[in-house]
């Protein structure tokens, strides 16, 4: 299996494809990469940093590639910085995701009820586009709110996750909302709502940690694409990417690292490839 993961690349704050690049290739998966953007830090919780569009070396990566003949069994996009951006990742799925491939997109919009200040309406139509040629997304709860044009904080006070749901399978068939807050009698827990390859709703729930950590959605989308490139059921790639996202949320906790420098989710590796080693079998 060989993945394509198109991201940006933030030096410091474990986000993109410091995070993709070596959690799927821990999978077992060849992973090549498409860097949209080079930053000294991610923009969350960092001032002062710097940013250097890579929009003009794209076209010219991209011409050598087709001279190589390159295709890749998924693609998988992430943070874009403009609509031209969108359009190259359209591109890059007609040129070179095989046939029968998978194309994911995470659609990198906000978090916490807020949408990043350099995006906009236009953006988020574009967005929704690129989400009509995907065969999954992975939106947070923001930016699936954002998708399904409802309100973020009603969507949270009447835990209507469903029906954001059903409005975002409009887009596409097979939505992966993380980051939803559910009351279960004992507390609060952190679930993923998605839709499986049979068109079947289902949530799959874990304890909730406390947050935001930055980078939480990049580990769990990594995750869940090198689970799925192994050939792991669906739900079972749910449940192990979201299971090693906590894992990595608690460890983080536990060393009392800033949130801005996102998940130490190293040290869960070994138990989240051994778990996959088991259900890739």
């Amino acid at each position: 299996m060989r993945v394509l993961a198109i991201n940006d690349i933030s030096c410091v704050g474990k986000c993109s494809l410091t995070v993709a690049l070596p959690i799927i290739s821990a999978c077992g998966v060849t992973c090549d990469i498409l860097p949209t953007a080079l930053l000294s830090t991610h923009t969350g919780g960092f001032t002062g940093y710097t940013f250097r569009d890579l929009s003009e070396d794209i076209p010219a990566i991209l011409a050598h590639w087709k001279s190589l003949g390159l295709k890749y069994d998924y693609i998988v996009s992430g943070y874009l910085g403009s609509i031209d951006q969108i359009d190259m990742v359209r591109s890059v799925k007609d040129d070179f995701l095989k046939e029968g491939g998978t194309m994911i997109v995470d659609p990198v919009m906000g978090d916490n009820g807020k949408m990043y200040a350099h995006f906009d309406d236009k953006f988020v139509q574009e967005m929704k586009g690129l989400c009509r040629c995907a065969d999954v997304i992975v939106p947070n709860l923001t930016e699936a709110c954002l998708l399904a044009d409802m309100d973020y904080g009603d969507v949270c006070a009447a835990e209507n996750y469903r029906e954001v749901l059903d409005k975002l399978k409009k887009l596409c068939p097979r939505p992966s909302v993380t980051g939803c807050d559910v009351a279960d009698g004992k507390g609060t827990r952190s679930a993923v709502f998605y839709t499986d390859g049979n068109g079947k709703d289902k949530v799959y729930s874990t304890e909730k940690i406390g947050g935001p950590f930055h980078g939480a959605g990049d580990v769990y989308a990594s995750a869940l694409v090198g689970c799925l490139a192994r050939g792991v059921r669906e739900d079972d790639a749910v449940k192990l990417a979201a299971d090693f996202t906590k894992n990595s949320i608690a460890q983080t906790k536990k060393d009392g690292t800033e949130a801005r420098y996102g998940l130490n989710s190293e040290s869960c590796m070994y138990a989240f490839l051994r778990a996959l080693d088991g259900a890739a079998k």
